[in-house]
């Protein structure tokens, strides 16, 4: 069965000046413990290529079950800047929750 990350968890994401902000909701207590430990910021990264041009740091979230990635260098200088079209990164969740989980 080809899982995404979509099976485990829904997303949020958001922008402010060239940093993107995801966030990674479990949709139950046992799907937040495979995203703990497979979810990592390395990974992230990595599946965003070179679309991140700075670091990602993963912050936990215990209490609401959730992971919050920050990328740094993500949003081609900034809504003001950018000549990409989702240039505050309203889609990048969604990307993100399309990634491959086998």
């Amino acid at each position: 069965m080809n899982r995404t990350l979509y099976d485990l968890a829904y997303g949020r994401s958001g922008d402010k000046g060239d940093i993107a902000n995801i966030s990674v909701i479990a949709r139950t207590p046992e799907a937040y413990a495979e995203l703990k430990a497979n979810l990592s910021a390395e990974r992230v990264k990595k599946y965003f290529g070179s679309m991140v041009q700075g670091d990602v740091i993963r912050y936990e979230l215990d209490n609401i079950e959730a992971l919050n990635f920050v990328l740094h260098g993500a949003l081609d200088g900034g809504a003001t800047r950018s000549l990409r079209l989702d240039t505050l990164g309203k889609s990048l969740a969604g990307i993100l929750l399309a990634m491959s989980w086998d």
